[in-house]
């Protein structure tokens, strides 16, 4: 018998945040000006204690309209579930996290739990062993930033190679023209361009043909009809990604593997699931030669930590999309002295407590 099959469970708390953004993040076409979201934390009958950050890509924008394209849950229906579920897992063994997850019909809660899991039973790096891959910045970049933010993402963030540019949300000549300003300030990098389903293929073509077809990487959710992604790489040679795609109720792996040019997975895990599930979906894309990313969900910098260890476990290789921390105007972790963050108590609302608490030893 291992020492984890001696571990159960003996306390559950549940917080609530919301942090302003400043300035407003991009989804989709939409702008957000806060992100709100959920923490859980769980501690072991050794003071064993993790947290993880839940948080669907769902609400409203700055307008009040519905976000669309991204989680098909809603961060109440999550609430209302952990709510009517934390208080079985009292004096449970650590496994029925990683059970649960597997039977949660809600990704964000799926993927979360398979989180904890993973946290407690010491299945993450504990240090990043690719560096240069893992911690290198992928800058986040659409037209309407300013030159100086721009400039300073692009020389300041370290040794850089690729940048994520937003396309297809405003006008086709000035998006052009700040393609060019970025190869311009920074002519060694190529572009991850995302369009997140915004142009007809006409656009598109129209679009990819002014620009220097040997810097593009990959263009995100290219076409506002899906089949018409393929056409773009038949008549320019250029490949295309798929993000939102891939939260579709529809969405049929197997088939999209077997497309023409399809270069690149963008996982939002936050959207996706468990773990499990993610390592399943990225050991069938490789064996089709596609590459996969991780990528934010809008998280804070709870999640973003998180993310950066998923990455290095799952995808070593690749550099992880992470770049959307500047806009929250607080942390949800608080950097300390101490060898353990702390939680920033100034955007945290307790919502339930069940268990005894002990003095914990925590591992985030």
């Amino acid at each position: 018998m291992s020492l984890l099959d001696h571990l159960t469970i003996s306390r559950c708390s549940l917080y609530q945040y919301q942090i302003e953004l400043t300035p407003y993040l991009p989804v989709g076409k939409q702008r957000i000006d806060c992100r709100k979201g959920l923490v859980l934390e769980i501690q072991l009958n050794n003071q064993q204690t993790a947290w993880v950050e839940i948080a669907p890509l769902s609400g409203l924008d700055i307008n009040s309209q519905v976000i669309s394209g991204f989680s098909q849950e809603s961060l109440a229906e999550v609430q209302w579930q952990l709510q009517h579920v934390l208080g079985n897992l009292i004096d449970q063994p650590l496994a029925i996290l990683n059970d649960m997850a597997q039977q949660m019909s809600l990704p964000s809660l799926a993927f979360s739990l398979s989180l904890l899991d993973a946290k407690l039973t010491h299945k993450l790096p504990i240090r990043i062993d690719n560096p240069h891959t893992q911690s290198a910045v992928v800058p986040l970049l659409y037209d309407g930033m300013s030159i100086e933010v721009m400039t300073q993402k692009l020389l300041t963030q370290g040794d850089i190679n690729s940048v994520k540019v937003k396309v297809a949300q405003t006008d086709m000549a000035s998006e052009i023209q700040f393609v060019y300003q970025i190869l311009a300030i920074a002519p060694h990098v190529t572009l991850r361009l995302d369009a997140n389903a915004g142009f007809s293929l006409e656009q598109a073509i129209d679009f990819l043909a002014c620009l220097p077809k040997h810097k593009i990487e990959y263009i995100e959710e290219p076409c506002i009809n899906p089949n018409d992604n393929r056409q773009i790489y038949r008549q320019l040679g250029i490949k295309y990604a798929l993000d939102e795609s891939l939260n579709s109720p529809q969405f049929d792996l197997d088939v999209a593997l077997q497309q023409p040019g399809l270069g690149a997975l963008i996982i939002k895990p936050m959207l996706l699931g468990s773990l499990e599930k993610l390592q399943n979906m990225i050991s069938q894309a490789h064996l089709e030669g596609v590459r996969c990313i991780l990528s934010s969900s809008l998280e804070a910098n709870m999640g973003i930590n998180d993310l950066r260890l998923v990455s290095q476990a799952l995808t070593p290789d690749e550099s992880p999309g992470l770049d959307t921390l500047s806009a929250f105007t607080q942390p949800l972790l608080l950097a300390t002295s101490e060898l353990s963050p702390q939680l920033n108590d100034q955007v945290l609302e307790p919502l339930m407590h069940i268990g005894h608490a002990r003095d914990s030893n925590k591992v985030n």
